[in-house]
């Protein structure tokens, strides 16, 4: 019994890795006043450059070496998440374009790029077959030294790759800076009221880029993890499912705050998967349990909406664009 729920544990936390940096990326994002919708497309984007720029590493030489195996991905992913993320924040900061349907244009346009590179990639190669970087995704997974050591606790908690531990790093260090930094104070300013943040003299136009820059290459780097070390290093085509989705739902149900987003993330990987642990179901009963995540997202919103607590609200200039001549 025991070993089945370290199991699961284990097993959630490896499911919400990829939700805590989409999730975070969009906490970002939306401290701003910017409703990125086009975070799942990001994820795609993000992963399926890093499969590419470990690709073009691998076959490039004979003898890879495991820094540049580690940080080549890692950078590609930065980078093109970022640049999807600047092409939303040119549109709808800099042109004001309609936030929402610029957000779902990108992750049309993010999960069809990932699809189609990563199932044509190999044949611009000369190749066929589906994408492998095994040497790639093993340094990925690569474990902590001393986690078998520690037996039941250690597989439990300690046995991920880099990635992981990461996406909480970034996590508490995010909720620091918007909580208690000069910056983080801007930021929130120009979410709720950047009239007023121009007013005092706030950069409005410099904060939402850089916060939703910022958020997407976080977000791009959920889909490094599902990749590499998920899957180890190999590309299915929709493979991320609705996991970018679940990343914009934990938005809501950790209340726009990023240390609580790490749990939340570990509660909506394992209900992503209970169903595995649950003998017997139906098919039927096995999508129903799916539907978890968001009938609890749907009570949670329902919850802080009738509370009204503004410390639990989104920011309030959320998915509006500022016209700086009608301040």
């Amino acid at each position: 019994m025991l070993s089945t729920i370290l199991s699961f544990i284990s097993a959630a936390i490896i499911q919400g890795i990829p939700l805590l940096y989409g999730a975070v990326g969009e906490i970002i994002t939306e401290k701003s006043g910017n409703l990125n919708l086009g975070i799942p497309g990001i994820m795609y984007i993000g992963g399926i450059s890093g499969i590419v720029g470990g690709f073009i590493y691998e076959h490039s030489t004979s003898s890879p070496n495991a820094a540049l195996c580690i940080l080549i991905p890692l950078l590609s992913c930065l980078v093109c998440s970022a640049f999807m993320a600047l092409i939303y924040s040119f549109l709808t900061v800099t042109l004001r374009a309609n936030q929402n349907v610029t957000g779902l244009a990108l992750t049309t346009f993010g999960v069809g790029v990932g699809n189609f590179f990563g199932g044509s990639l190999k044949s611009f190669f000369g190749e066929s077959g589906s994408i492998s970087l095994l040497t790639t995704g093993n340094y990925y997974k690569t474990k902590l030294p001393f986690a078998g050591s520690l037996g039941a606790f250690g597989d439990a908690f300690l046995s991920f790759g880099f990635l992981a531990y990461l996406a909480i790093i970034i996590a508490i260090v995010a909720s620091l800076v918007i909580n208690k930094t000069r910056v983080g104070l801007n930021l929130r300013a120009v979410g709720e009221n950047p009239a007023t943040a121009d007013a005092a003299g706030i950069n409005v136009t410099k904060y939402k880029y850089v916060a939703t820059c910022a958020g997407g290459a976080i977000a791009g780097l959920g889909g490094l993890y599902f990749v590499m070390d998920y899957i180890a290093g190999a590309w299915t085509n929709d493979g991320f499912g609705d996991r970018g989705w679940l990343a914009i739902a934990i938005v809501i149900f950790a209340l726009w705050r990023p240390n609580l987003s790490v749990l939340c993330s570990f509660i909506f990987g394992g209900l992503y998967i209970i169903c595995t642990y649950i003998p017997g179901l139906s098919s039927a009963s096995k999508e129903l349990i799916k539907m978890l995540p968001y009938v609890v997202t749907i009570i949670v919103l329902v919850v802080i909406s009738a509370r009204k607590r503004r410390e639990n609200q989104p920011p309030a200039h959320l998915g509006l664009s500022y016209f700086r001549e009608e301040r």
